[in-house]
């Protein structure tokens, strides 16, 4: 099974969701030989609980997966903590959607959730739970106490932090990753259809639960792959989602 596990279904956080959109995106992610996403839109994004709504109205959910276009959605969330990481959490519909109802009042910068608050609440709701671009220099997760990075299940290869720091990014994150005792997976960290395909991971086995895909990454014995066309798809999205911010701002 090909899956990334690090995906954005709107290109701001300031618009509302759009089916059509994601739909699309959907078909350039099956274009891009993918089987499976985790969807981790931002939990301060706008109208985050429509997003499930929406999907619960246009598609059929399987195990603890939607199924769009042909491409298998695990359901998630990305969370801004206190220490400045971000930490991704994946898991069924009902749990990311508890997750997100219980970070009212945490959403804003001098509110967000202490790590291992947020870890513990991962636990209560079965998510899998994945560290982020954890050298990203807004970001900075490696910072943060390793006991507490130790109760993650993965480490983040984000696709565009390899395109802006360079593909020595991924000997930083295997060394941290070494060093915590955790495996590394990759996500495109995408909010542009461009940009599919430029990391992803290939597991063995297929996952149509939760449970399914934490032992397949606890496992470790998938591999993740960096397109040789990372730059160019990355550097391409990222035009595009300029583009569509310039022409949002201009309508306004």
């Amino acid at each position: 099974m090909r899956i990334d596990l690090h995906t954005h279904a709107k290109w701001s956080k300031s618009i509302d969701f759009s089916y059509d959109y994601f739909q699309n995106m959907m078909k350039e992610a099956g274009k891009s030989q993918l089987d499976a996403i985790a969807l981790t839109e931002h939990f301060n994004t706008r109208r985050f609980h429509e997003i499930y709504d929406i999907l619960d109205q246009h598609c059929n959910y399987e195990g603890d997966h939607y199924v769009v276009e042909g491409v298998k959605v695990f359901p998630g969330i990305e969370v801004d903590v206190h220490e400045k990481g971000h930490i991704l959490l994946i898991g069924t519909r009902e749990n990311i959607a508890a997750v997100r109802s219980r970070l009212d009042g945490h959403t804003s910068e001098g509110t967000f959730i202490k790590m291992d608050k947020l870890m513990d609440m991962s636990d209560e709701h079965a998510c899998v739970s994945i560290g982020a671009h954890p050298f990203r220099d807004l970001n900075p997760l490696y910072q943060t106490n390793p006991e507490v990075l130790k109760r993650l299940d993965a480490f983040d290869l984000n696709g565009r932090d390899l395109h802006h720091y360079g593909l020595n990014m991924e000997g930083k994150v295997t060394s941290l990753a070494e060093l915590i005792g955790l495996p590394v997976v990759a996500g495109s960290d995408t909010h542009q259809p461009l940009q599919f395909g430029c990391v992803y991971n290939q597991f063995e086995q297929s996952c149509d639960t939760i449970d399914q895909l934490r032992e397949a990454i606890r496992l470790g014995t998938h591999h993740y792959h960096i397109s040789q066309h990372l730059h160019l798809k990355v550097g391409s999205a990222e035009v595009e989602q300029a583009q569509y911010k310039k022409s949002l701002i201009s309508i306004q």
